[in-house]
């Protein structure tokens, strides 16, 4: 299989400007939080140029999968690839990567280093730099790329001559995010009848959530297992970009000996992508056994416990 991704990294270059990045700046806020939250890449959204869809990705602590160590990891990645060289399509680009010098109020600029333009194709749709800068450098605050734990990061894409608007997005990372936990009490749940139920609404991370649970189960545990997601309440209040990621542990109470069943998940919740949970989260014989404790006196109890650890909004 092809590599998806190049790198450039013998011929890079480095220069400084006073103008900012002219098609997409990423901020990040509490940028250590990445790492600790295992944050090994962090794509942006979407942004246009050249008449093209672009994306950044940025690798804090290296791109593993190339084996980089002690430098941050910086590419370009043509987004929808798919239906854009289905036909076999090529784009030809040049493309400058920047950082931010927040003393200064300069601009760190990464190029290629021979000024030619890069070729973007169904198995090369990934161009950018391995070692884009030192981490040891990144983190000296004396350098002002990483101050306060905030940087900023951006990208200018040529294809043609037009050019397009800017356009932006912050990721911000929570420092001690706070875990939220709500329990729903479910009574008669032998006389539900509908394909499924939804607690109430309840907040986590300035957000509103609801459990979703299908008695009789869903999609490939409908009628074996009892099936259960954590989902947005309020998507559509969401920008189209907008991204929460959390992690998600829902339990079914064990009401007599506390052995839950529970499972746990981190997700980027979106417009696009409201849900995540288990479609076979428990067995209806494991669920509807006396001995479980899962129904007591006709009684369920379902727990939701949501980390929100970073959201990212457009600028």
């Amino acid at each position: 299989m092809a590599n998806p991704i190049s790198s450039n990294a013998d011929e890079l270059a480095r220069s400084i400007s006073e103008a900012a990045p002219s098609h997409f700046t990423l901020k990040i806020q509490s940028f250590s939080l990445l790492t600790k939250n295992d944050i090994d890449k962090y794509e942006s959204g979407e942004f246009e140029a050249g008449g093209y869809k672009w994306k950044l990705v940025l690798h804090p602590g290296g791109n593993k999968s190339r084996n980089v160590k002690e430098h941050l990891s910086f590419y370009l990645t043509l987004a929808d690839v798919s239906s854009l060289f289905r036909n076999n399509w090529e784009v030809h680009a040049y493309f400058r990567l920047f950082l931010l010098d927040q003393r200064s109020d300069n601009y760190l600029i990464v190029h290629d280093a021979t000024g030619k333009a890069r070729r973007f194709h169904r198995l090369k749709y990934q161009w950018g730099f391995d070692q884009f800068i030192p981490i040891r450098t990144f983190n000296d605050v004396s350098n002002g790329y990483l101050l306060d734990d905030s940087c900023v990061f951006g990208a200018e894409v040529f294809v043609t001559k037009e050019m397009s608007s800017g356009k932006g997005e912050c990721l911000s990372m929570i420092k001690d995010a706070i875990s939220s936990k709500h329990v729903w009490k479910i009574e008669n749940f032998s006389k539900l009848e509908s394909e499924y139920h939804e607690s109430q609404e309840f907040f986590a991370g300035d957000q509103k959530w609801k459990i979703q649970l299908y008695p009789k189960g869903r999609r490939h545990g409908s009628g074996s297992h009892v099936s259960l997601y954590l989902t947005l309440a309020d998507s559509a209040t969401l920008a189209a970009a907008s991204k929460i990621f959390a992690e998600v542990t829902l339990r079914i109470q064990d009401q007599q000996q506390s052995r839950h069943i529970a499972g746990k998940v981190s997700h980027w919740f979106s417009a696009s992508s409201q849900e995540s949970g288990w479609a076979k989260f428990a067995s209806l014989v494991y669920f509807h056994h006396s001995g479980t404790g899962c129904l007591v006196k006709d009684i369920c109890m379902v727990e939701a416990e949501v980390t929100v650890n970073a959201i990212a909004n457009t600028l």
